[in-house]
């Protein structure tokens, strides 16, 4: 099982791009994906882009999350 996050496309580079994953800016790679622009989501596992998804879906699963790391605190 894998665990992929949502991430918003702030900047892209070649095969590269700047990412807001829940709140925080990581380097990404895109070369698993096609046609992605910023302001995309998109899901990242390890670093990579596996797949784009809608801004519904990515903001569902990112609030999910922080549900969850709510409980923990």
């Amino acid at each position: 099982m894998c665990l992929a996050v949502p991430a918003k496309i702030l900047e892209i580079n070649k095969n590269e791009a700047r990412a807001d994953i829940l709140g925080v800016t990581k380097t990404i790679n895109l070369m698993m994906i096609e046609d992605v622009k910023v302001n995309d989501y998109v899901l990242v596992h390890v670093g990579f882009a596996l797949q784009k998804i809608d801004e519904e879906e990515a903001l569902k699963t990112a609030e999910l999350f922080h549900e969850g790391f709510n409980k923990i605190k």
